[in-house]
């Protein structure tokens, strides 16, 4: 009886095997489709757009969806595969925003070239998304489940998740695992932890004065704005493993008037050693100071990605028989990217993160996601899934 069931496993295991390494036209096909749509953060229409696509492909093999819908951002798409038995799930995360604004795909859509699929969010991180509904389709398909999986795409992780991070924590709590599909690293291997994230929004206001004629008469806030990067540059701290920089900028009307305004957004990096509550008050410190008499400053709005906790080992190590059981390696790294990971891992899911096919230059024209590394990694994931306890 024991021997019967043993090669039941070990048949349904082939069949999923066999039924994700057929599907590498069809991935690349899903991955042109939603890579062709435009969904910058904010961009409610597109967004959706990304997640119908998306939802067609797992309603067609009767996966059930669900959205969820999330006012001028989009919808989080939820998808349900049962399993043998009820219990707590695991999760393959995803986010359907990117970076890039509307109008981006006009200007360079997806093509392929010698073996790399090139478009806005390719890598970062719309294959992951594709990569996972399939996994969710071969199980749908072929069985093997234990216990429920469930697929959770957010729509705001671009921007720190200001509006879904609550209902991210709420998703992971009490779960088997979390396999987040953001990019493999170049190396191949996945992410074990992350540093934090903060965007911290200020703005300045000065004097306004004429620059000729009455030059002393005003206070430019750009000439504090510019005092105040150079502190919250100074701010930076290899041995914490602190960056921090001001990404953006604007100020003023015209050239012959002393700036009444300026603005500027943050960049603030930080491991799980530091505590962002100090952090932010070094900054607010910063931006409050009168750094050019008559000028005050002050933050008009902050937001923040928790730092990813350490993946405990023995999922990591799941992964990796897996991996190494259909030819490939792999290790975990620490990466100073943010991602929603952190959240999940605040609240106790053990988080693994990279885990879906390899790219590079994320955020950049240059973004590229490796075809042919697409079906083996859904392989390796649909194998974590099957083999958890």
């Amino acid at each position: 009886m024991q021997d019967t069931l043993e090669n039941q496993g070990l048949a349904v295991r082939q069949r999923i095997l066999d039924w994700l390494a057929g599907q590498s036209q069809a991935m690349q096909d899903l991955l042109q489709k939603v890579v062709n749509i435009d969904s910058g953060s904010r961009d409610e229409p597109g967004v959706t757009a990304v997640a119908i696509a998306l939802r067609e492909r797992l309603e067609a093999a009767g996966v059930a969806v669900r959205f969820e819908p999330v006012p001028g951002y989009g919808v989080l798409l939820h998808a349900h595969v049962p399993g043998a038995a009820d219990g707590p799930p695991i999760v393959l995360m995803g986010h359907m925003d990117t970076v890039f604004p509307v109008g981006t795909v006009a200007r360079r859509p997806f093509r392929v070239e010698d073996g790399r699929a090139y478009g806005p969010g390719v890598a970062d991180m719309k294959s992951g998304l594709v990569m996972n509904v399939f996994v969710a389709e071969a199980f749908a398909r072929c069985g093997g489940l234990k216990g429920p999986l469930q697929l959770f795409f957010s729509c705001d992780e671009e921007i720190g998740s200001p509006v879904t991070r609550e209902r991210i924590m709420a998703q992971a709590r009490g779960v088997k695992a979390v396999l987040n599909a953001e990019p493999g690293r170049v190396s191949g291997n996945l992410v074990t932890s992350r540093k934090g994230s903060m965007v911290v929004e200020f703005e300045v206001e000065g004097v306004a004065a004429h620059a000729g004629i009455n030059h002393a008469a005003g206070a430019s806030a750009i000439e504090a704005l510019a005092r105040k990067t150079l502190a919250l540059h100074a701010l930076t701290d290899p041995a914490t493993g602190t960056t921090v920089n001001v990404g953006v900028v604007h100020g003023g009307i015209v050239p012959n008037m002393v700036a009444p305004h300026a603005k500027a957004e943050v960049d603030l990096r930080f491991t799980s050693d530091t505590d962002p509550e100090v952090l932010l008050g070094k900054v607010r410190a910063i931006v409050e100071e009168e750094s050019v008499p008559r000028t005050q400053g002050r933050i008009t709005e902050s937001r923040r990605t928790l730092p990813m906790k350490p993946t405990p080992d023995a999922l990591l190590a799941l992964y990796q028989r897996g991996a190494l059981s259909l030819g490939f390696e792999v290790q975990g790294e620490f990466t100073g990217g943010a991602a929603d990971s952190g959240l999940t891992a605040s609240v106790g899911a053990p988080t693994l993160c990279g885990t879906g096919p390899v790219g590079g230059h994320p955020h950049t024209e240059r973004e590229y996601c490796e075809l042919s590394t697409f079906v083996p990694r859904a392989q390796a994931v649909a194998l974590a899934v099957l083999d958890h306890p």
